[in-house]
């Protein structure tokens, strides 16, 4: 037997898989974290790409405004903020007339305790931190994209002098890529922006990894540079979410280099697909809703085959985490409806309702999380096993005895692309 630990909620569970029928692990081509990671940021805000060093663009009497990511991300954003606070610190400004956003983009804002935890104690000491909320009366309308996207953002954020993007890249399933533009649109974006934005996915190019031709990530970019974001700082994690390398500078050229790294690293060539895919959402907090662990399972459709199993792995401790996603589930049975849905009138969440029915229509997808029964079968039309081995038991017996697995532990930030070839996915 192969015995195959994967990230559940805070702890592990094991996947037992018969030798004869295991392919193995996909895993992150992993690097190791850097030695020192404040040491790596500052080199990165000493060598921006595409731009002056931050101390230079902002002055003295400068109010400035960072974007953060909010607590459904586990960003290390403690990190970057210590050294973006003393390289503004040594451009004259002061502590007071720098805010922190939370860009919480349609997500709850942040608790008291979470700030400490994204943030540390000392830096939340220093300056104000306050979560974006998607439905302030206040916000500030930008213009409209060449997608007819109206940008409308928090006024806090298009008030300030100095305006900074300081988050992770990583493998998005519909803008091809988190971090850069996503700091603004979704981020700091009202509702009606990103409603608008995503209704974008129906593209057949709006896929992960993918930037060509993306109109969530064109529109994305057109928001962003209507904010006019003066410098970002992006960092590429491992899957111990150690820090591997940061990128300073201008919102595209910083950004793009950091996609570079993230294909290295996540994107994982794959000659057969699976019968069965074992996949995690990678533990806390990647997997505290359904609505966050979903990613993982788009992830790994590409290494299974047709009419094949994926048992996704997710604690799932906050249940389903959308309302609109449990109501979307609930109305419609078909992919042509929601798709139909989407174009007349999105609404954010919605959109894992299409996610998910299109994977139903792949595969059959077996849930082993705490998530009550009730809305994991009739909700979201989800075979069910509370335990791990029940779940391998009830895989082999959809794709037959000698089905073929793979295990993907990282499923969150994990991309198998498969290499098509003359195999008959019928084998």
């Amino acid at each position: 037997m192969v015995d195959a630990w994967l990230p559940y909620g805070k702890t592990e569970v094991c996947a037992r898989i018969p030798t004869r029928n295991s392919l193995g692990s996909i895993e992150p081509k992993e690097k190791a974290g850097v030695e020192d990671a404040t040491a790596e940021i500052k080199r990165a805000l000493n060598e921006p790409i595409g731009t002056a060093r931050l101390k230079e663009i902002a002055k003295a009497g400068d109010t400035v405004a960072i974007v953060v990511d909010d607590a459904t991300r586990a960003t290390p954003s403690y990190l970057m903020l210590g050294p973006l606070l003393d390289e503004l610190n040594e451009a004259g400004v002061n502590d007071q007339d720098i805010t922190v956003i939370f860009g919480c983009g349609m997500h709850r804002p942040v608790t008291e305790q979470e700030k400490q935890e994204l943030l540390g104690k000392e830096a939340l000491e220093r300056i104000k931190a306050v979560s974006h909320d998607h439905n302030a009366e206040d916000q500030v309308f930008l213009g409209e994209t060449s997608y007819g996207t109206k940008v409308s953002v928090n006024k806090v954020f298009a008030d300030a002098n100095v305006k900074i993007l300081a988050g992770d890249v990583n493998l998005h399933y519909y803008a091809g890529y988190g971090g850069g533009r996503k700091g603004v649109l979704p981020a700091v974006a009202s509702k009606e922006s990103i409603q608008q934005n995503h209704a974008l996915l129906l593209s057949a190019k709006a896929t992960t990894g993918n930037l060509e031709e993306n109109p969530v990530h064109d529109d994305m970019t057109q928001a962003a540079k209507m904010a006019k974001v003066d410098f970002i700082l992006n960092i590429v994690t491992n899957s111990k979410n150690e820090l591997v390398k940061a990128f300073a500078g201008d919102l595209e050229q910083a950004f793009l280099e950091g996609t570079k790294l993230v294909d290295e690293m996540y994107k994982v060539p794959l000659e057969k697909r699976a019968n069965i895919v074992v996949v995690s959402a990678g533990g806390h907090p990647f997997d505290i809703n359904l609505f966050q662990a979903s990613k993982a399972l788009y992830n790994a459709l590409d290494a299974v085959k047709r009419n094949g199993v994926i048992i996704l792995v997710a604690e799932c401790a906050e249940g389903h985490g959308n309302d609109v996603f449990f109501e979307w589930m609930n109305k419609f049975t078909e992919l042509r409806h929601v798709e139909r849905e989407i174009k007349r009138h999105f609404v954010m969440g919605g959109h894992k309702a299409y996610y998910l029915l299109k994977a139903l229509n792949k595969v059959n997808i077996i849930l082993v999380s705490v998530m009550p029964d009730y809305y994991a079968v009739n909700t979201f039309k989800l075979r069910t096993s509370k335990a791990m081995n029940d779940a391998m038991l009830d895989a082999f017996e959809l794709a037959g005895k000698n089905a073929k697995v793979w295990v993907m532990p990282h499923g969150n930030v994990t991309l198998p692309v498969f290499q098509s070839t003359e195999q008959d996915e019928t084998d």
